[in-house]
């Protein structure tokens, strides 16, 4: 496969991600960790989702840096630019063409699917080969350096993530829950299915 078509694939992983994640924050029922811990810190520090994600992804690519460069790539550059912004615009877009949630089913109709979509968005980008977010290197990187099992290396990151969110005083809600517990087996499940 040429570079030129995995870095498309790479784009529209990016893409997914981010609209998975729009999903999450329509649902009323918390979001992925990640982006729990990001929402927090950007009310606390003043700025824009897409910038805190921004800024946080620079700190988080210094793992790689420093310990897996061959996780750095095009791909990467996307994950690290565009994600937050993309979750940004997919809130606003979904908020103004649909009401909020009203039950608990309906909130249970958005979080559901927004699980898969994010795990799809994960693996396909991953599956590229062309670089991949600097939060979703780092449960591979120590998956590779202590012999644990991605998922579980997976489920530990964003379970540490969601409690520095909770603690910082972050909305935590089932759907962090479900994402902590169920992105790592399912983009492990959705890699492996993948023809890339």
């Amino acid at each position: 496969m040429s570079v030129l078509k995995r870095a498309c694939i790479s784009l529209v992983g990016t893409l997914i991600i981010g609209m998975g994640i729009g999903l999450f924050k329509q649902s009323a029922l918390g979001t992925d960790a990640c982006t729990a811990f990001n929402i927090i810190l950007g009310e606390r520090l003043g700025i824009s989702l897409g910038s805190t994600s921004l800024l946080m992804n620079c700190l988080y690519l210094t793992v790689p840096l420093l310990l897996a460069r061959k996780y750095i790539h095009i791909g990467t550059l996307y994950s690290v630019v565009l994600t937050g912004y993309v979750i940004q615009f997919a809130s606003y877009a979904l908020a103004a063409a649909f009401p909020a949630p009203a039950t608990l089913l309906s909130q249970l109709l958005w979080l559901l699917p927004a699980v898969l979509v994010i795990s799809f968005g994960i693996a396909l980008y991953q599956k590229a080969d062309l670089g991949i977010g600097p939060y979703d290197s780092l449960p591979l990187i120590l998956s590779e350096r202590t012999k644990i099992p991605y998922y579980a290396a997976r489920i530990g990151l964003d379970v540490l993530c969601a409690l520095i969110a909770y603690l910082l005083g972050g909305t935590i809600g089932i759907g962090t829950v479900l994402c902590a517990l169920f992105l790592g087996p399912f983009i492990q499940f959705f890699s492996r299915l993948l023809p890339l």
